[in-house]
């Protein structure tokens, strides 16, 4: 697990739900997808290390 590549995923996640946030405030339904879009791209960053996590459980184990 790379904590960096964590934190970056946290800081993606919270930067799209404030982006989100201000495009619903404002109606601007661009801004508002490219928040939604960037929450997403944080949820794929955390899944890929969640991989990362289970291969390397499962090579210490062997």
């Amino acid at each position: 697990m790379s904590i960096e590549d964590r934190a970056n995923a946290v800081a993606k996640n919270i930067e799209g739900k404030v982006q989100e946030a201000v495009g619903n405030l404002t109606g601007d339904t661009k801004t508002k997808s490219e928040g939604q879009a960037k929450q997403a791209e944080a949820a794929a960053m955390h899944a890929v290390e969640d991989v990362k996590d289970t291969a390397k459980d499962i090579v210490d184990k062997a």
